[in-house]
């Protein structure tokens, strides 16, 4: 797919970070695009900012949607249907994904840990099988599912485990994996593509702190402001350059797109030497090389 003019895409996540560039350089290429978000403030400043880049005529739509419940992504994708008047859908970026909570498997709720496994598996789950079927209909799709990092290595600190984001990621990266298969034998007109970034500048922190805090009832404190905007601009990889080598990966009909020169560092290092990967000094080595240096560390113990 070496063109998007023309096409139609849907962005999960789309409100903000990476999923909103996605959409702006989309449209801005003339294609038609989807996006949902559970932040319709978000929603309606990443459209605004997709519709002034567009040229004429591109349309971009948005439907507040929460990715790891089916009955929303189900609604998303009939909005799809009717307001860009089409029975199928070229390209799908299932993107959203929040973080923190769930580090400890352990010492956590159960509930704390299955909103963060629900968000970042579920929604890719449950959002190719609810556009499947449009993406059967077009003549060229692909699917790109985003994974992390964590996807093939499940560590953050040696201070601190990440359980359920890793064990999410884990499971995107197999599925998007194993598609690829499955698709080549039954619907080789549908391409996959699994997307492994590391330390992106993205509004993760305030995003997710605020979906959290919303499904416990408790809020997001004032403090949450200054942690969202050091790991917004600690982060070596921004927003942008990141949708820009995600596009240019699924333009290449790559199947794996690592994004940053941390997750290349971070993908070698764990290939060469998988044994260690887990041990204090494997974190020291990749720290000596730059990885995760800015990024804060949770505090131990972190719930």
């Amino acid at each position: 797919m070496d063109s998007f003019t023309g096409k139609i895409a849907v962005v999960t996540g789309g409100g903000a970070g990476m999923g909103a560039e996605l959409a702006r350089m989309l449209a801005a290429e003339g294609c038609d695009v989807a996006v949902c978000d559970v932040s319709e403030a978000n929603l309606e400043e990443a459209v605004a900012r997709s519709r002034a880049d567009a040229p004429a005529g591109t349309r971009v739509s948005s439907c507040v949607a929460d990715v790891s419940a089916e009955a929303d992504l189900e609604a998303f994708r009939d909005h799809v249907a009717t307001a860009h008047e089409t029975d199928h859908v070229d390209l799908l970026f299932n993107n959203a994904g929040i973080g923190g909570g769930g580090y400890s498997f352990v010492a956590e709720p159960r509930e704390q840990w299955e909103r963060v496994f629900n968000v970042n598996w579920g929604g890719v789950y449950l959002g190719v099988r609810a556009f499947l079927p449009m993406l059967l209909r077009s003549e060229r799709a692909r699917i790109v599912n985003t994974s992390s990092v964590n996807g093939f290595w499940a560590g953050l600190s040696p201070n601190e485990s990440i359980v359920a984001y890793s064990t999410a990621k884990f499971a995107v990266r197999g599925f998007s994996e194993a598609l690829i298969s499955d698709l080549r034998l039954r619907a080789p007109h549908v391409g996959v593509s699994v997307v492994l970034p590391g330390y992106v500048g993205t509004s993760l922190v305030r995003n997710s702190m605020t979906y959290l805090g919303a499904k416990d009832g408790s809020g997001v404190d004032d403090g949450v402001g200054d942690i969202d905007r050091d790991f917004r601009a600690n982060a070596p990889t921004t927003s942008e350059s990141a949708a820009k080598e995600i596009l240019e990966g699924v333009r290449a009909g790559q199947w794996r797109i690592l994004v940053g020169d941390d997750a290349r560092i971070l993908d070698e290092a764990v290939r060469a030497d998988p044994l260690s990967a887990y041990r204090p000094e494997f974190f020291t080595r990749m720290r000596e090389r730059g990885v995760f240096t800015t990024m804060p560390e949770p505090p131990a113990g972190a719930q």
